[in-house]
Parts: C-alpha cells; sequence; structure tokens
C-alpha cells in the first residue's frame, strides 16, 4: 500500500506544522509559516545610523516602515550572500505581551522551501544559549539536523527599543539629509 494513501485511524490527531526552511552558513533553519506574513525579494533598504551591523535597514511596506535584520549577520556574524534565492521575509512580531503585533524584516538565504512535520519531532539540543535565545530545538532528517528559530525572542530589550522607537522612519531621514 503506498503510504501516502494510508487512511488515518478514526480520531488520530493530525499535528503537523509548515515551516519555512532557509540556511544561514550553509546550515538549515526553520520557521513556523504561520509567522511569516509575506515573502518578497530583497528590495532596497534605507541604512540606520549607528545600529548593529545585522540591522540591516528599513523598509516602507504598504505605509508602514518595517525593520529588517539580517539573521545571517546576527547569528554567525557573517551578512546573508545576495543570492536569487534570498529573500526578505516579513514576520509577524510581537516582542513582549503588552506590544501591538508589528512587521519585522529577515533577510534569509535559500528561503526557497518548505517542510510539514509535527513540531514535536523538535527536540532539545542541550545547548542554553543565551546570546542566542531565538535559536531553538532541532529535528535530524536525510539532510542533517534542522533547528527552528522562534521569532519572538530575535531582538533583546535594547534592540527592541532602537527599532520599533516611535517616529524612527523621521530620525532616519533627518539623519540621513545631514
Amino acid at each position: 500500500m503506498n503510504p501516502l494513501s494510508t487512511p488515518l485511524r478514526p480520531g488520530a490527531l493530525v499535528t503537523s506544522k509548515l515551516f519555512l526552511v532557509f540556511q544561514i552558513g550553509g546550515q538549515r533553519f526553520a520557521l513556523a509559516a504561520t509567522q511569516v506574513a509575506q515573502i518578497l525579494p530583497l528590495l532596497p533598504l534605507k541604512p540606520v545610523p549607528r545600529a548593529p551591523d545585522w540591522v540591516a535597514g528599513i523598509f516602507a511596506h504598504r505605509g508602514e516602515v518595517v525593520p529588517v535584520i539580517d539573521i545571517g549577520a546576527l547569528t554567525f556574524d557573517q551578512p546573508a550572500v545576495a543570492r536569487t534565492s534570498t529573500r526578505l521575509v516579513l514576520v509577524h512580531y510581537q516582542g513582549r505581551a503588552q506590544q501591538s503585533q508589528a512587521l519585522l524584516g529577515l533577510i534569509l538565504e535559500q528561503a526557497t522551501d518548505t517542510l510539514r512535520c509535527d513540531p514535536a519531532e523538535f527536540k532539545p539540543y542541550g545547548l542554553d544559549n543565551p546570546d542566542a535565545p531565538y535559536l531553538g530545538p532541532v529535528r535530524e532528517d536525510a539532510h542533517g539536523l534542522l533547528q527552528w528559530v522562534g521569532v519572538q525572542d530575535l531582538l533583546d530589550d535594547q534592540a527592541r527599543a532602537l527599532l520599533y522607537a516611535p517616529g524612527l522612519a523621521a530620525i532616519v531621514g533627518e539623519e540621513g539629509d545631514r
């Protein structure tokens, strides 16, 4: 019998989730697709003066200024390589419970594939890295390890204050005019 046509048992619970798979420094990572708002090609960005190197800039999207970070630069201090498969992925970000949800742009290499699997297949990997709390559990498959990236843990308080400061677009515009 074809395993793809195997009927589910009555009452069986389907717990699979869709993930967007991408690479950082040749390693595989995944975002839950429910956190993805839109996938765009790389776009020109306005730099944010005096921001950390992993802050790629900002851009206007449907009347909203969206901050963009380079996950490769944040994680391994290596900016993403601009390839045809490198994407600007907009995710739903809410850093704190009292904050309203906003968009956050992520520059992701080879963000062209998806995977549907049971989230329980991702297991803790035994390291507690306080400098990268967004790096979650891992899943092993035929391609090696795949690590889940937690969108809500990408920014610390200082980065959140910088990227979601009231009037960021005006501040960037004024400094760019000097």
